[in-house]
């Protein structure tokens, strides 16, 4: 394995407090935390997917920061708000504390150590494959509290906040889905990658949908959710949609499902992502289930909805959307050609 960023760090001139607990904030589900002592370390991962890696990897994982730390690691995400927060709330969960600031050039390093540099003293840092590793002690652990992230307030009355997706309104692919649902909608649902509740909110307009199951991976964005959808018909799910519903009573039972799925792992497009959600709603609904998911137009997602259901209808479109209904889930998919 080659030897990380922080490794090198902690080998070198980087080191962290004898005693206290450890607090990293926002790390990869494989990342490297071989140098730490992992009976010290509290992981906060927001991600479920990784959440649940990390979970598996023995370490003690929350979604939140629980408490006093002696020192902190920081995984830089890429929306810059966000970043800018992570790193705030580590220095006042240590009580101006050390923390350490890891992450690639194309997730924003180089912009974070500006940042820093205009407020604290930068102790050190390290450069590895295409990253940088850097750390600080803030005198003032309040020094840095106006970078902590705030909600914001959007078009339609929706709670949002920086670093989910769509943070500043409603999307396009969202709004081009809205207008291509039937108001016939009923039943039991899911809202597969639900985000702050744009599409539930729309859904539950319906009187004749009795549940709907809002499934969303980003914590925060659910926690929004939470706020913008006050119906008691909502239930809410900390969960991954790929494989939310496998197994026990959730699956092969839902009346509908619709869902405007993620199409990229960090900057790439991948429209994996897409075909999961698709295979993930045929194994949760009914025989007579319908499937209502927007697509960029690029995206090849035709034959994936034709394996996994008899019949396929496009029911909407614009310059950069299209929109599927599908129905009658196989339960056999057919080979993907």
């Amino acid at each position: 394995m080659s030897i990380s960023r922080l490794s090198l760090a902690l080998d070198g001139t980087c080191a962290l407090p004898d005693e206290g607990r450890i607090l990293i904030f926002n790390p990869p589900a494989m990342v490297d935390l071989s140098a730490l002592d992992k009976e010290r370390v509290h992981v906060v991962q927001g991600f479920y997917p990784d959440y649940a890696a990390l979970l598996r990897r023995g370490f003690d994982a929350s979604s939140t920061a629980k408490g006093d730390y002696a020192a902190a690691i920081v995984y830089l995400p890429r929306a810059k708000a966000l970043a800018l927060s992570m790193v705030a709330q580590a220095s006042a969960a240590t009580g101006g504390g050390l923390v350490i600031v890891d992450g690639q050039k194309t997730d924003g390093i180089m912009s974070m150590l500006k940042a820093l540099k205009g407020r604290v003293e930068v102790l050190g840092t390290v450069s590895k494959a295409h990253g940088k590793l850097a750390w600080f002690r803030c005198e003032n652990s309040d020094d840095l509290g106006d970078w902590i992230a705030k909600d914001r307030q959007v078009t339609g009355g929706f709670t949002t906040h920086p670093g989910v997706f769509s943070a500043d309104g409603p999307d396009k692919g969202s709004q081009v889905l809205m207008a291509a649902l039937s108001d016939k909608i009923k039943g039991h649902g899911a809202d597969l990658g639900a985000g702050w509740g744009l599409l539930s909110r729309e859904i539950l307009k319906r009187e004749a949908v009795t549940t709907l199951d809002l499934i969303e991976a980003d914590h925060t964005a659910l926690e929004c959710a939470r706020r913008n959808i006050t119906d008691a018909r909502a239930q809410f799910h900390w969960a991954d949609a790929a494989s939310w519903g496998q197994g026990g009573d959730k699956g092969a039972h839902l009346n509908f499902v619709i869902s405007n799925p993620p199409f990229h792992t960090g900057r790439k497009g991948d429209p994996d992502l897409g075909r999961a959600f698709i295979r993930a709603a045929a194994g949760m609904l009914a025989p007579s289930g319908q499937f209502w998911m927007v697509a960029n137009r690029h995206l090849p997602y035709e034959a994936t909805l034709d394996a996994y259901f008899r019949h396929v209808s496009e029911v909407g479109r614009d310059s950069g959307f299209k929109v599927f209904h599908a129905i009658r889930p196989r339960r056999i998919p057919q080979p993907v050609t």
